[in-house]
């Protein structure tokens, strides 16, 4: 028998995908404080792996990631658009690829 140690936050649905295939898992619910860290760690995770595939489908992790997180703290997804909104109007977005080179100060 061969077994494989995680120790890492998956999606809810996976211990459910695991034992379908026919395999078995143990699995346990976070407390609140490892919840978010492990969460912060999967958002790294799934930032390095967008890096380096680019692919939509780790943008969406990112994406899910990101509303388990806001979901997490209690901040609507309409409150994060409002603030999204209000940066976007205040500095602007990224569309016009502007690299900043230099700023003098005199």
């Amino acid at each position: 028998m061969k077994t494989k140690v995680y120790n890492k936050l998956v999606r809810d649905r996976i211990p459910e995908i695991i034992e379908a295939s026919g395999k078995t898992c143990i699995w346990v619910t976070l407390s609140d404080e490892r919840y978010i860290e492990l969460l912060n760690k999967k958002l790294q995770e799934e930032v390095t792996e967008y890096l380096e595939s680019g692919t939509v489908e780790e943008l969406a992790d990112i994406g899910e990631v990101m509303h388990a997180i806001l979901d997490y703290k209690g901040i609507p997804l309409e409150e994060f658009q409002r603030v999204r909104n209000e940066k976007l109007q205040e500095r602007g977005g990224f569309a016009k690829r502007i690299l900043l080179k230099e700023v003098t100060e005199e």
